[in-house]
């Protein structure tokens, strides 16, 4: 479905493919697809929402590390009364320094060490539960009828809705799913779901509940107080492990998340680090990182109060299952055209369901709820500041790209010269060339001997093989070409030494023989033009690489300059859009240009 905004990505695509390839055919799409082709408006809305559900995702990242572990840690305090508040929040803010130090070693890795730790959790919680049942309430499983729920809310009426925001913190985790695909494979979410997680959850919470008929005034801190006094110690350390292992999902959703948005060209530049060899969406960001460290501990220690914690972390969950839903239900529409009546049962199930609990902890936003609303709007900011500059820019490129004819014209210009050396020139639109090739020519009168203009593709694949890592071709004038180099995610990119070099030469001779076809007239022009190719190589090589910038005129309005201000703080700021390609220092020159806004 060609339904995004920035048109980069028609730009980056393959030129070999027809459109009806990339694109389908109209016959073949949804209505609704088509509404939103050709639907400026529609788009803009659907961004919006994206946005709001990827802001309040990263919102659940820092907020889940900072209430997992500060109400496991808070179990402290019930053997011992006179521990602080101040101290309990200080233990767990260095438990979450621990554990982001722990992520640059990979999801695979963290979660091969946290899974003994689930696996004990998930064992001894529900014995506890089991025995919380029959010791205080055996009739619990009643519960489990949907009798007692119609007749909760019929009995409470507007008070029962009001206390579903108080449960809503039982079903959180499950909005990182979709992220955390990336790191796991469906199979396992659902086995470890269906078979651990989910039978462990019942019993725990059944045993909490037959506990309180009981005890009706212990709900403060239900979890602590149900577990018998003989296994209280190894309890509380469990549950303070797997606090740490509940947080690690969220933590890997950002992660996953955040990438997502940097390879569509919504996010500043980031690095991101993958930490398998086999899995794509296993990725680590240390930027990200050590910013969620100090969010989380920011939050322990700024919003020590857990009632106000969970109140955000309730308003948090709850908008990002009811965006999932609405995405998700777009995708089965216009991409898997899922048959409309398993999209209706889909929708109004986890629609109603999603948004009662919605409309519920939006009445805590007073009290704590307000603190997602904040880091989202600070996070859209980022992402809209960047996607509005980068918009701009793609415009402006693909408005004043070089084409072959036109780079014909300059170089047959008087005064154009054609200097010694060998020249890799970067550019990032593959149906034309970068305008900073225009900008170089006229300001310097001069274009190297033999220039290749490079381009990277990054592949989601762990390697490229080395007969497909470099694809060269003529462009049709002397002593220009074109270049392609594909890697993967598992590829170290190093165009450091001779060896690349080296690579480049054997893939460019090998075009110039194919392309002469093997004619025998044509043997001394590739033997000429071969000959060319060694000199330029003897005389030098460099690596050119564009740098430029807004130029924001006075014709600009208010709302331009400022986010286009932004954008240029953001850009300044932020890693290269190039991979770190060990380029020698001496070999390489950036040329700078403004863009007229």
């Amino acid at each position: 479905m060609n339904i995004g905004i920035l048109s980069s990505k028609q730009a980056q695509t393959n030129s070999s493919l027809s459109h009806s390839v990339l694109h389908g055919s109209t016959e073949n799409k949804s209505r609704l697809g088509i509404f939103f082709e050709r639907s400026i408006v529609a788009r803009r809305v659907l961004l919006f929402i994206a946005m709001l559900g990827t802001c309040m995702l990263i919102g659940d990242g820092i907020l889940t590390p900072a209430i997992s572990v500060l109400s496991a840690m808070d179990g402290i305090r019930a053997p011992f009364p006179s521990v602080s508040k101040s101290l309990v929040e200080a233990l767990s803010a260095g438990v979450l320094v621990v554990l982001f130090l722990l992520q640059k070693f990979g999801t695979s890795r963290v979660s091969f060490m946290f899974s003994p730790i689930m696996g004990g959790w998930t064992l001894c919680t529900p014995l506890v539960g089991i025995y919380s049942i029959i010791q205080h309430y055996p009739s619990i499983f009643k519960a489990l009828s949907p009798h007692y729920i119609f007749r909760f809310f019929w009995r409470n009426g507007k008070e029962g809705w009001l206390l579903l925001g108080g449960t809503v913190l039982c079903i959180t985790g499950s909005e990182a799913l979709f992220a955390d695909l990336g790191h796991f494979n469906r199979s396992s979410i659902q086995i470890a779901f269906l078979l651990t997680i989910y039978p462990s959850l019942v019993l725990t919470y059944a045993g909490q509940t037959a506990y309180l008929i009981k005890n009706p005034n212990d709900h403060d801190d239900g979890f602590y107080k149900f577990i018998p006094t003989t296994i209280y110690w190894p309890i509380f350390i469990i549950a303070t492990l797997a606090a740490v292992v509940a947080s690690q999902s969220l933590i890997s959703a950002t992660f996953s998340v955040i990438k997502q948005s940097v390879v569509l060209d919504y996010f500043p530049k980031i690095k991101v680090v993958h930490t398998s060899s086999n899995k794509e969406g296993e990725v680590y960001s240390p930027e990200v990182n050590y910013i969620l460290m100090i969010l989380c501990v920011a939050v322990i220690l700024i919003f020590g109060d857990g009632k106000d914690i969970g109140n955000a972390f309730g308003v948090v969950v709850s908008l990002v299952m009811l965006i999932t839903t609405i995405l998700l239900t777009l995708v089965m529409i216009m991409i898997w055209r899922t048959p409309p009546w398993l999209v209706a049962i889909y929708f109004f199930i986890f629609f109603t369901m999603e948004g009662v609990y919605a409309s519920a902890v939006l009445s805590k936003i007073p009290e704590g709820g307000w603190i997602p609303f904040a880091i989202s709007f600070i996070l859209a900011f980022i992402m809209f500041g960047w996607f509005y500059g980068r918009q701009k820019k793609i415009e402006y490129e693909l408005t004043h790209k070089i084409d072959l004819g036109r780079l014909g014209i300059l170089l047959s210009e008087p005064g154009i010269q054609r200097v010694p050396g060998f020249c890799f020139f970067y550019t990032n639109i593959q149906d034309g060339l970068t305008p900073i090739l225009g900008h170089y020519i006229k300001n310097m009168k001069s274009l190297h001997r033999v220039t290749i203009f490079t381009t990277l593709r990054y592949l989601l694949v762990p390697k490229v093989a080395a007969h497909e890592r470099i694809v060269v071709n003529k462009l049709g004038l002397e002593g220009v070409y074109g270049c392609v180099i594909q890697y993967g995610y598992a590829d170290s990119l190093n165009l450091e030494g001779d060896d690349f070099l080296s690579q480049v030469s054997d893939s460019l001779q090998l075009c110039i023989q194919n392309c002469s076809g093997g004619v025998t007239s044509d043997h001394e022009e590739v033997q000429e033009e071969i000959s060319t190719f060694e000199e330029a190589k003897l005389a030098g090589v460099v690596h050119i690489r564009g740098k430029t910038r807004f130029y924001i005129g006075n014709n600009c309005g208010w709302f331009e300059r400022s986010m286009l201000a932004f954008y240029e703080f953001l850009h300044s700021n932020c890693r290269s859009a190039l991979p770190a390609l060990g380029v020698p220092l001496p070999q390489r020159i950036e040329v700078g240009m403004l863009y007229e806004a």
